[in-house]
């Protein structure tokens, strides 16, 4: 025997029938129900009122459509569907990326939660998707006290910096840092990112010394595609240069406080995204600015949740 959901007539036979004060097996006798059925009905969909429990056919029919809303009737993307994520999520875009770029190009319309219920699956069969997801990292100990690396008097700091630069309206104001990787070696990553568009500038450098350091950032801020009007720095001791740079490109460069990163915010989620690439305790001795030019443009070309899901490449052509 088949079946069949109560309609919306029965749900008001039920209301008149409640009013005369019926018990749930004459209710199912005049109905043509079984007395289950009238019982799961009250059960589920009984709501609070200023007498005590009350049955309304409006609440009653608004979660019953709820409920078929969110019941799954089978899969509901095909194995060529998941073969085009399975190769996005190999080239390392986030499921977020993936979800709202073939949204947006109406390729595929599949949400970032069902494409990690789809690594966990691949996970459960012994798969390796997941390990092309970004990793999660132990949050590290702040420290609040007095800057224990090299200070510099007189440098000027972020809450000196124009308000136009906090509200990335304008282009060309950047943030940047160092990437590290074996704690044996001097080889280091210089990263700049741009505010408003997402845009990576990167570069290796051989050490950490403020004359490499100085050099590298001077040709990378030459190079940039966008004009470069302001850049805040970290406060290591490789950016005590930082005068030299001005004078050479013309840029205004500021602070971030000690140990504020998400003053840097957009360097600092960059340099994460780079810990795919080189993890943490990593050997860059080998590591040339080829590789480092590509890594740029493998970010530079990834959709970015932000800006609808287009590339910080995108918004500048």
């Amino acid at each position: 025997m088949t079946y069949r959901q109560l309609t919306q007539d029965e749900r008001y036979m039920i209301v008149q029938l409640r009013r005369q004060r019926c018990g749930l097996s004459e209710m199912a006798r005049l109905m043509g129900r079984s007395r289950s059925t009238i019982w799961r009905e009250l059960k589920r969909n009984m709501i609070p009122t200023r007498h005590g429990m009350g049955y309304c056919v409006s609440k009653a029919q608004e979660q019953r459509n709820g409920r078929l809303r969110r019941s799954r009737r089978g899969p509901q993307h095909s194995q060529e569907d998941y073969a085009l994520v399975r190769r996005l999520l190999l080239e390392q875009w986030s499921p977020e990326q993936i979800a709202g770029t073939l949204g947006r190009l109406n390729e595929l319309q599949i949400s970032h939660q069902t494409i990690y219920r789809y690594i966990r699956r691949d996970w459960k069969c012994g798969g390796n998707l997941w390990q092309e997801l970004r990793r999660r990292y132990k949050r590290r100990k702040r420290h609040y006290g007095l800057e224990k690396r090299g200070r510099l008097q007189g440098k000027p700091m972020i809450e000196t910096r124009p308000s136009s630069v906090e509200a990335r309206q304008e282009l060309g104001h950047y943030e940047g840092d160092t990437v590290h990787g074996a704690v044996w070696e001097k080889t280091c990553i210089v990263t700049l990112v741009e505010r408003a568009t997402g845009l990576l500038l990167m570069g290796r450098s051989p050490d950490k010394t403020v004359k490499s350091v100085n050099k590298l950032l001077i040709r990378l801020l030459h190079e940039s595609p966008l004009p470069v009007r302001a850049l805040t720095l970290d406060n290591g001791t490789e950016f005590h240069g930082y005068r030299e740079v001005e004078a050479a490109s013309g840029v205004q460069i500021y602070f971030a406080r000690p140990h504020h990163p998400w003053q840097r915010g957009s360097n600092e989620n960059t340099n994460g995204l780079l810990r795919q690439y080189w993890p943490k305790r990593a050997s860059m001795q080998k590591l040339s600015q080829r590789q480092c030019n590509e890594t740029a443009h493998k970010l530079n070309t990834r959709p970015r949740k932000r800006h609808g899901y287009l590339s910080p490449l995108q918004l500048i052509t």
